[in-house]
């Protein structure tokens, strides 16, 4: 009997502690990603050197903890013998190596998000011939971890095409028109099979005319200042575009400065159909009116010569020649006007009141490569008063501007209004106070301007600084009339715009009376030589940082 008990309770013990043992949580899994194929110039190259084609591989880790696990990942170079020379980029740091067999990396830990594995420059081997391939895979290793493998075509061949630079005036005025010329040619080994025609433009261009082969979009999503307020307009360009040939596109392509046109850019680029980069999920097809059926646009053939054919397609050689950009200064004035403001109250009162400006343009103004803010809203209160809701953007200072540690009872606010101000826009900043102390005509003020340590100064590009500044009363004397306080039921994450315009900024160009001059901020002019920068991942302009990002140079789909 006491034998029977003892295994009884044996197996109620092995139950139980099977009961409270804690699940092992699953292992997590990590995606490894690179361009799904390259194109390597054949060898030597244009020049008589190799030319080096880079590739990426990285690693995402989509979860939202940090894997702090040793990780190795390994190439295996076997596949590239005869095919293509491999070597670390610079600045690779002391964490991979190379050998001839392999590339080997390690991590002490993989953040989350998505962070670069590691960078190899590859050029075709001495003895390659067009048309060769091999893939190049990454794989990972961890205790504890799953890792997907990523695999990287790699051809010794390819399309280039190659688009040239149009001649433009960066300088113009509102109304103005120019045609747009497109020349591109195809300087790979490969043929391409239709060609896309992508041409984006900031809010202040039109592009005039339209087609039945192209698309018209807005991106009308509100991030980051490079990818807001572009039209885009793609075109499909069908037939087959040689090696060696020269391709001009046979239809006017109008641009014109709107009257609100000021500090503006412009891309344009060719893909090889399939290529080109997708619109985005929150654009809208544009509600311009429809073309007539049948006019198409097309491209014509300047200067044939013999086609090189080949079995498959394949990347392009060199994406950063396939894209150009443009800067135009528009001769135009933004009239940035502060709205006064007059409160009422008893002493113990908490009223609400919105502070801010008005855009009289015409023009729009948008930095559209630093995303800086364009305007800063400067508010004084008025004694007696003590501030008890701040809307976001707006920061409490000191009365003679310098930094404050707490936000509410400042004596003084200043205000951003962000990269963009539309031309007719409202930017409005709701506030609460209490009246702790009622003061006959107690005055305080609004001003809008540029940013100084000390405030605001009027803006260049503004014609009159005389209505920069208003006044904020409570408890005025004068019986008059007196504007109208905004009244707001809750602070606003960032100032509220009542206009529509919205596009992308770029570090602050400046304009004196009539007209901008571009001064190395700003959307600056380049002039007709301005270079091809990233695009995408990243595209930067040449000047300043970057207008948008459209496609990168090392970019890939994940594998």
């Amino acid at each position: 009997m006491r034998k029977r008990i003892s295994l009884l309770t044996a197996g109620a013990l092995v139950a139980l502690g099977a009961a409270i043992t804690p699940a092992h949580a699953a292992d997590p899994v990590f995606t490894l990603a690179g361009p799904a194929g390259i194109g390597l110039r054949p060898h030597p190259g244009q020049s008589g050197e190799p030319q080096k084609t880079s590739v990426e591989f990285r690693i995402v880790n989509d979860s939202t903890t940090t894997f702090d696990r040793q990780s190795t990942f390994t190439i295996d170079l076997g596949a590239l013998k005869g095919v293509a020379d491999v070597t670390l980029a610079k600045n690779q740091g002391a964490d991979c190596k190379l050998t001839a067999a392999a590339v080997t990396c390690k991590r002490w830990a993989l953040w989350t998000g998505e962070s670069t594995v590691v960078d190899l420059d590859l050029s075709a081997a001495k003895d390659s011939k067009v048309g060769a391939t091999a893939d190049l895979t990454v794989t990972g290793a961890a205790e504890g971890a799953t890792f997907k493998a990523a695999t990287t075509k790699v051809r010794v061949g390819g399309p280039d095409l190659v688009l040239e630079r149009a001649k433009l005036k960066a300088e113009q005025k509102p109304g103005d028109k120019q045609n747009l010329s497109i020349v591109f040619a195809n300087e790979g080994t490969d043929p391409v099979d239709g060609v896309v025609l992508e041409m984006r433009t900031t809010h202040g261009i039109d592009l005039v005319e339209q087609y039945d082969n192209c698309s018209y979009s807005d991106d009308t999503r509100p991030g980051q200042p490079w990818n807001t307020g572009w039209s885009t307009v793609q075109c499909l360009l069908e037939g087959e575009y040689e090696p060696g040939a020269v391709y001009g596109v046979d239809g006017p392509l109008t641009l014109k400065a709107a009257p609100h046109a000021f500090i503006d850019g412009l891309t344009y680029a060719v893909h090889a159909a399939g290529d080109q980069p997708k619109a985005a999920k929150n654009r809208t097809f544009a509600s311009a009116g429809k073309p007539a059926a049948g006019n198409k646009l097309a491209a014509a053939k300047q200067a044939p010569k013999a086609a090189a054919r080949s079995a498959r397609p394949a990347a392009d050689l060199d994406p950063w020649n396939n894209m150009q950009e443009f800067d135009f200064a528009t001769r135009n004035t933004a009239d940035l006007v502060a709205t006064g403001v007059s409160l009422k109250g008893k002493a113990g009162e908490t009223v609400d009141a919105s502070f801010g400006f008005h855009n009289n343009g015409p023009a729009w103004v948008a930095y559209l490569r630093s995303g800086e803010d364009v305007a800063r809203t400067d508010i004084v209160i008025p004694a007696g008063a003590k501030v008890t809701k701040v809307p976001a953007g707006c920061t409490g200072v000191n009365a003679d501007g310098t930094h404050r540690e707490q936000t509410l009872g400042a004596p003084r606010y200043f205000c951003s209004t962000g990269h963009v101000v539309g031309e007719k826009e409202t930017f409005s900043y709701p506030f609460q106070l209490k009246i702790e102390k009622v003061v006959a005509d107690a005055k305080g003020s609004i001003a809008v301007g540029q940013w100084t340590p000390e405030g605001t100064t009027g803006q260049r590009w503004d014609p009159n600084h005389a209505n920069d500044k208003a006044a904020f009363v409570i408890n005025a004397k004068d019986a008059g009339p007196a504007p109208t306080p905004t009244t707001s039921t809750s602070a606003t994450p960032s100032p509220t715009p009542t206009g529509s315009a919205t596009a992308t900024a770029t570090p602050s160009a400046s304009a004196t009376g009539a007209g901008v001059t571009t001064n190395g901020g700003g959307l600056a002019s380049t002039g007709s030589s301005a270079q091809l920068i990233a695009l995408g991942g990243a595209v930067l302009l040449a000047v300043g940082g970057g207008l948008f990002l459209a496609f990168r140079r090392k970019a890939g789909a994940h594998a």
